[in-house]
């Protein structure tokens, strides 16, 4: 009896722990969405090997459809947390920004003719173009936050209402924009011989590289220092207005990175639809990994959690055939629970309950 009590504190114990913690909601999330699932539709989880279009022996399954769209939003909800944090506020323009991004890939790589039977130029070459445009975008967004001090929001509205027509400009209008090259879309499918989605290794390289950069740099101390405090980080020595406006130039060259993968999935492009309301998901993936929307401390393992937990709910959303009209609606009711739970008001009592709980037992005992 004595170690069944143990055993019962030492789990409400590691719960109370665990409540308190940022990514205790990500994770909760994640087990409830797999639980709700499990108890449904067992076959949700089924994994197979298929033949995809080009032939090539593939993953397929519903976990793998996460893993594959969840990726992409997963480096945008990087970007998404360093503005977040630096600036307090939010970039509600990285859809057209893809949008633009996408098009300039495009535009390299076909030139003047909208269905080249070979590329104008290579694909890096087109890349890296895409990558100084969506940053000088970034840039233009940073600057109206830093150095004219406009709330995020409304900043970003700018490019958020006129983007998508700059990306339809750049191509003068023409649709469809086909690249017939077979080795483009790789980066938005799968490469020859590995049957895991690419854009999931593109996500992780980008994972990698930012936790290398917020460990071996101040970049995080700063960014959490800014959006913490301004007045006082500018009297430590920091520069606020530079620190802001690097956070959307790195929120830029993310913007990039989706937009290859965007437009590599269908060697094309829709200007009205790419990226299509994915700047509000970019948001939740962040609120969901437990960061204050008002800026300050984060987490960046949470909010790249976040993001998958985001794609898992859709994904559940679409197997069950809620139509795409109200997909919003039931996702905006998960996401507010989720959201509400994850306030720190509210991680503080479940954390203060579990100690309670776990010091009457060890009374009763």
């Amino acid at each position: 009896m004595q170690k069944n009590n143990t055993k019962k504190s030492s789990i409400n114990q590691i719960a109370g722990k665990m409540a308190g913690k940022q990514i205790f909601i990500p994770i909760a999330a994640l087990l409830l969405l797999a639980i709700f699932n499990l108890i449904v539709d067992p076959s949700f989880f089924k994994i197979s090997m298929d033949v995809n279009s080009a032939g090539d022996q593939v993953l397929s399954g519903y976990l793998i459809t996460i893993l594959d769209y969840g990726s992409e939003l997963a480096i945008l909800a990087i970007g998404m947390t360093l503005v977040t944090a630096a600036s307090g506020g939010q970039d509600i323009s990285v859809g057209a920004a893809i949008a633009i991004a996408g098009s300039v890939i495009l535009r390299v790589l076909c030139g003047t003719n909208s269905r080249p039977d070979e590329l104008q130029a290579p694909i890096i070459v087109a890349f890296l173009v895409a990558c100084v445009v969506a940053m000088l975008f970034g840039a233009f967004n940073g600057i109206l936050v830093a150095g004219f001090n406009i709330q995020p929001m409304v900043a970003t509205l700018i490019l958020f209402t006129a983007g998508r027509s700059v990306a339809a400009w750049i191509n003068n209008n023409e649709l469809p924009v086909v690249v017939s090259d077979k080795s483009f879309t790789y980066f938005g499918g799968f490469i020859p011989g590995i049957p895991i989605p690419t854009p999931f290794f593109i996500a992780l390289g980008c994972i990698i590289i930012t936790a290398l950069a917020l460990k071996f740099t101040n970049l995080g101390l700063y960014t959490q220092a800014v959006g913490i405090n301004a007045s006082s980080s500018r009297l430590n020595g920091l520069n606020p207005a530079f620190i802001k406006f690097l956070s959307f130039v790195i929120l830029g060259l993310c913007v990039a990175v989706a937009a290859l993968i965007k437009v590599s999935r269908i060697s094309s492009i829709n200007y009205s639809v790419i990226a299509k309301d994915i700047e509000m998901d970019a948001i939740l993936a962040v609120a969901l990994g437990g960061n204050a929307l008002s800026g300050g401390k984060f987490n960046m393992t949470a909010s790249v959690l976040g993001a998958y937990v985001i794609q898992f709910l859709t994904t559940t959303l679409y197997k069950f055939n809620v139509k795409s009209d109200a997909l919003s609606a039931y996702k905006a009711i998960v996401v507010i629970v989720l959201v509400v739970i994850s306030a720190p008001v509210v991680r503080d009592k479940m954390s203060t309950v579990f100690k309670k709980l776990t010091l009457k037992k060890k009374e009763v005992g």
